[in-house]
């Protein structure tokens, strides 16, 4: 399952395909909007996320950080869960009214992590991370629910996100899942289906919960992971 995926800098400024990818100023020179000379971020779970929303009010997509996991009931710093099966995402009593109610966001993506399970010569289960890269440069979302969170110990609410999950796709089953029972990977948004998916038109909740797909039919780059190695 998905915990840990990359994505360019200037992509965080991203809120619609049909705008330049601008990289911030901050940055320095030769952030190109397209993402050549740009620097690459990981985000993991518990992390802030961009998340790209529509804002009704306004009339316009923005970028809202949220938490990567809902705060677990027995303790909110720890992230549980962080995934929402597509099936259920309306009927689910952890996303059901936030997907409802429009509370459904967009992160953009470069590549994605997915696990192997196996088991190490001496019978003990390991997870060996494999890589997901689409190698052509072109941004992609996820989809995400979210929700608001009041929590005492904290002076403002918390706003936090799940990723959205399909059952994966026959390129990822044959190659990293080929063990697992129910092998599934992040809902991959078509192009088209943004406006749907964030609510931005007046299609109801069963058209958007129709637009999470698996993504078949793709031959992306799939590597694994080498060992880190420890700086000297």
């Amino acid at each position: 399952m998905c915990g840990k995926f990359t994505a360019m800098y200037s992509w965080k400024e991203v809120v619609a395909f049909s705008q330049p990818l601008v990289a911030p100023e901050s940055k320095g020179g030769g952030g190109g909007g397209d993402g050549s000379n740009d620097e690459e971020i990981t985000y993991g779970v518990a992390k802030l996320l961009p998340v790209i929303v529509w804002d009704a009010e306004a009339g316009k997509r923005k970028i809202v950080p949220m938490r990567w996991g809902f705060p677990s009931p027995k303790d909110w710093r720890r992230p549980q869960p962080i995934h929402a099966r597509s099936e259920g995402v309306d009927t689910t009593r952890a996303f059901a009214q936030g997907f409802k109610d429009g509370q459904r966001g967009i992160v953009v993506f470069k590549t994605f992590n997915e696990g192997e399970e196996t088991l190490t010569s001496g019978g003990k289960p390991k997870t060996i991370q494999w890589t997901i890269d689409p190698d052509d440069g072109i941004p992609r979302g996820f989809a995400f629910v979210w929700r608001r969170f009041e929590i005492p110990d904290l002076p403002q609410p918390m706003l936090a996100c799940c990723m959205v999950t399909v059952p994966a796709s026959e390129m990822i089953r044959r190659t990293i899942m080929t063990n697992q029972d129910d092998p599934r990977m992040p809902a991959i948004l078509e192009d088209a289906d943004w406006d749907t998916w964030l609510g931005e038109t007046s299609a109801p909740p069963d058209l958007a919960k129709a637009v999470l797909k698996t993504m078949e039919g793709v031959t992306w780059k799939i590597a694994r992971e080498g060992k880190k190695t420890k700086p000297k």
